[in-house]
């Protein structure tokens, strides 16, 4: 539950930096900030948000570092899209999914997949969730078969 929290405070926090133009410090602070009240809208106790505030910033701060790799690498999954093009909410929620998976070694890809999925259901729109996984399912299976075919000219 604590990281699912800490993920959802992260996606909010990317998604006030692009809307409102606020650096990922006072995104993230903003965000924690309102987690901490006794009656907040992500119905979290505020015991929780203090335990959650260092891996929120992890994710905010890894994502915003690798941003131009991740939207390359995303690039490449989105077929008739664009990045640019995607709603702000998709963008985000694809953006964080694709850090844990590429640059966490804590996080199991489908781990990531599946939260990614659940965060696409509850700020998106109905298709979000498909939409996400979809993307996501594309690059797993890039990875998977660059691993095996590195595991073949290994053994070779």
């Amino acid at each position: 539950m604590k990281r699912r929290l800490a993920r959802e405070i992260a996606v909010q926090s990317l998604y006030q930096m692009e809307m409102n133009e606020v650096t990922a410090e006072e995104a993230v602070d903003m965000l924690m900030e309102e987690a901490r009240q006794q009656d907040n809208e992500l119905g979290a106790h505020p015991a929780e948000a203090a335990k959650v505030n260092a891996f929120t910033r992890e994710l905010v701060f890894g994502v915003i570092e690798r941003k131009s790799a991740i939207d390359q690498m995303l690039q490449q999954y989105l077929t008739g899209w664009q990045v640019d093009r995607l709603s702000r909410v998709d963008r985000q929620v694809l953006r964080l999914a694709c850090y844990e998976i590429l640059f966490r070694d804590d996080v199991p890809p489908k781990a990531a997949i599946n939260e990614a999925i659940e965060l696409a259901k509850h700020f998106g729109t109905d298709e979000s969730g498909k939409f996400v996984n979809g993307v996501l399912g594309k690059l797993i299976s890039t990875i998977k078969q660059s691993n095996e075919e590195s595991q073949l000219r290994v053994d070779e």
